[in-house]
């Protein structure tokens, strides 16, 4: 039986009860085309797409939980509410071309939406007030307004389980409200919920976590993604040190998360290259070895571009995944999300497959605008 350097990417993987016929992951992108948050036939169409050409776990948009300060686009899908009726659509199309689900849940904390003609239906809220550090925006959340957001996160987690996700992710990266807990520049909270070290200033995910544990029983898998950089600062880093990094994610495995869905702006690049040099573990490397939890690597994937300058118009060609394939070939990471190169070319996965590089189509910064 003849082999591929890609094989590597079509092995199948199991985490608790959810089981994977590959390692390619449809990353979350926030796309923004839900009518008064209801996603609807053409968002179905649009991830059922790519479950039938060979994606082994779609996770949505970020999708906001019934929280009203959670969300700053007009479009973003909700997980709450009329909003469910056409979750379970999506998850039943999905399910119908063979493949397998999660939502992506999320509160957006402080931070802007940058859309003038549109006013979110209550005060932002961050735990300090903050959009980034020394910018205020919004107000700082009391006991109670935390409280609520946690019994939220758990609402949607049990919501997610009933309507037949195969699993779900927390946003707890990039600047959003999770991470503004993470973040030292944006958490000056002199309670619980915050503190001198990452470690203290994790408490809030921790609970999070917690809530949405109970909610859906111990053999569910449960994602969480986080991120050094923020869409505030694109060089900032919770942890400078793999010490430091335990204390951020240990605690949040022990408190329930499975699996570790590590972000970075490009997937290649040494997290502490000091200690192994530039060919070093990456994120997703380190999270893993630190924590032992499974995890997911992402960044500029089959792409020679990275996905920022996407939002300043650029396109990228499609690129080679050797860096890649080493990098799973020694079981670097468990899985890879993969984002723009899917976006914009549905068949993917299904191409990488076959063989089919010459089909590959390159990102246009215009595929951001459609929903194809």
């Amino acid at each position: 039986m003849t082999t591929s350097p890609t094989d590597v990417l079509f092995q199948p993987r199991r985490i608790k009860n959810l089981e994977l016929k590959n390692r390619i992951v449809m990353a979350p992108m926030t796309r923004n085309f839900a009518p008064n948050g209801v996603p609807d036939a053409a968002i179905a169409e649009y991830y059922r797409r790519r479950a039938a050409a060979d994606v082994g776990l779609i996770l949505s948009e970020g999708t906001t939980i019934a929280r009203p300060a959670s969300k700053n686009l007009p479009r973003i899908p909700d997980f709450h509410g009329a909003a469910l009726d056409g979750w379970k659509r999506v998850i039943d199309a999905v399910h119908g071309a063979g493949g397998k689900m999660g939502p992506q849940l999320w509160h957006v904390g402080a931070v802007a939406s940058g859309v003038s003609d549109w006013t979110p239906d209550a005060t932002p809220e961050g735990p300090s007030g903050l959009a980034a550090p020394g910018t205020p925006r919004g107000k700082a959340m009391s006991d109670e307004d935390i409280a609520d957001t946690i019994a939220a996160f758990a609402g949607a987690a049990a919501d997610a389980k009933k309507l037949g996700f195969d699993t779900f992710e927390i946003h707890g990266a990039h600047g959003y409200l999770i991470d503004q807990f993470f973040w030292r520049g944006t958490n000056e909270r002199n309670d619980r919920w915050g503190g001198a070290t990452i470690g203290e200033r994790s408490r809030f995910a921790a609970e999070v976590l917690k809530a949405m544990r109970a909610a859906v029983g111990p053999d569910y898998p449960i994602i969480l993604r986080v991120s050094q950089w923020k869409q505030q600062d694109y060089k900032a880093r919770l942890a400078a040190t793999p010490d430091e990094m335990t204390q951020w994610l240990l605690p949040l495995v022990e408190a329930g998360a499975d699996v570790l869905h590590c972000s970075q702006r490009r997937f290649w690049e040494a997290e502490f290259p000091e200690i192994d040099g530039e060919d070093g573990l990456n994120f997703a490397g380190w999270a893993k070895k630190l924590t032992g939890a499974a995890t997911i690597s992402v960044g500029s994937v089959g792409l020679d571009g990275e996905f920022l300058a996407s939002f300043g118009g650029k396109g990228a060609a499609p690129a080679s995944l050797d860096k890649l394939l080493a990098r799973m070939e020694r079981d670097e990471f468990d899985l890879i999300a993969v984002g723009r190169a899917l976006l914009s070319d549905a068949q993917w996965a299904s191409k990488i497959k076959a063989g089919d590089r010459d089909g590959l189509k390159p990102f246009e910064a215009s595929a951001m605008a459609t929903l194809d």
